[in-house]
């Protein structure tokens, strides 16, 4: 990535890996990048999309018209920083007008160097994304654009998203702790592959203590917090590269300490259970998603950001090495697994976001179904 000063009317493109162009406006920093395009169908929460971890290396196209209306402030991003590696939006905000807001989302993305394109077709873009499937893109923006095929053959030397193992590159290098809110009821070792920060304060507030600890821990590192139970964070890249975290899972279920995983710890959990992975054409990202839980039939609007998915039977009970296994969530859109659980030992995961940053509180109930497998443990 390449950057230098913004400009509301300096001229940008988008040149995707088939060939297909888009010629807009910089919106963010002025330069080139790179990474997966995907899109996301949230009206609202850009900030808590742009600071997830789990949307490293992707180029983020917004299919809510206006974006920015908001503007940005200091308590709502998810991480320390923005990850996605590019921004694309149709029609950004003029002047933010909100009492939180501290400054602009332009000025946001600029001051982070991330490059963005803005005044270009966004519905075109999604509807050619939803029928060719997710792909490598680049932005660039500048006078001194070069001629389209130069620019699709840059793109088309960017790596792929299938095959990559990023979780490391987002996680924390050093454990930190999120105090209990209250009383402390439980304790928790989270690992970060790529952790929101709403994720712990969720469990803080049913008394969990949580450890977070880096995506390289050891079961010796998780296990000397005295651990209530265990929690395997979201995160970025294809599961099939996540051999540590699969490993660490596997001890962690052979002890048969209260598990549960969302987004990428899904991905890990079914890896751990002996199913495999596969890369969705263009993935689930947004906060309306709508999803059943099987074990009790109830249908609730979710917040994703997977493009991979767990391969597992849908109507049947699997035997595993650590008994037996079945799909306790389905999405309806297109019968994706969204969720896994164990009948034998206490360990579940789904594959979408409870923690509801940004999005819908409809699955929060989740982490309370964490804190009764840890109470029954401990009775």
């Amino acid at each position: 990535m390449t950057l230098s000063t913004r400009g509301a009317q300096t001229p940008a493109v988008l040149v995707l890996e088939d060939g297909r162009a888009f010629r807009g406006r910089a919106y963010g920093a002025v330069g080139e990048t790179f990474g997966e395009a995907v899109f996301s169908t949230g009206m609202t929460g850009y900030q808590e999309t742009l600071t997830d971890p789990s949307y490293h290396r992707q180029v983020v196209v917004m299919t809510a018209p206006h974006v920015g209306n908001t503007g940005v402030n200091d308590e709502d991003p998810e991480s320390g920083r923005i990850w996605v590696s590019g921004y694309v939006v149709r029609d950004p905000a003029r002047k933010p007008s909100n009492w939180r807001s501290q400054r602009s989302l332009d000025e946001e993305l600029a001051k982070q160097g991330v490059v963005g394109i803005s005044g270009i077709d966004t519905r075109a873009l999604t509807r050619h994304l939803r029928e060719r499937g997710a792909m490598r893109v680049g932005i660039f923006s500048g006078n001194a654009i070069p001629d389209e095929g130069t620019l699709l053959a840059r793109v088309r030397q960017a790596p792929e998203m299938t095959g990559a193992d990023l979780s490391a590159e987002v996680a924390t290098k050093e454990a930190y702790v999120v105090p209990a809110i209250g009383a402390k009821k439980f304790t928790v070792a989270a690992i970060d592959l790529g952790i929101k920060g709403m994720t712990p304060h969720r469990m803080a507030e049913r008394g969990v203590e949580v450890h977070v600890l880096p995506a390289t821990a050891t079961l010796e590192e998780v296990y000397a917090v005295n651990p209530d139970g265990v929690f395997f964070s979201n995160g970025p890249g294809d599961p099939s590269t996540a051999d540590h975290p699969v490993a660490l899972m596997r001890g962690v279920l052979e002890r048969k300490t209260p598990l549960f995983g969302i987004c990428f710890g899904n991905q890990i959990l079914g890896r751990a259970l002996g199913f495999g992975t596969y890369k969705l054409k263009y993935g689930h990202r947004g906060i309306n998603q709508p999803v059943q839980d099987r074990t009790t039939g109830k249908v609730e609007v979710t917040a994703h950001n997977h493009g991979f998915a767990v391969d597992a039977p849908l109507d049947q009970v699997s035997d595993t090495e650590f008994g037996r296994a079945e799909v306790s969530h389905v999405c309806l859109n297109d019968q994706v697994v969204e969720g896994l659980q164990l009948l034998d030992r206490p360990a579940f995961s789904v594959q979408y976001h409870p923690e509801a940053a940004a999005g819908p509180h409809d699955a929060a109930y989740l982490f309370d179904r964490f804190t009764t497998l840890m109470e029954g443990q401990r009775a």
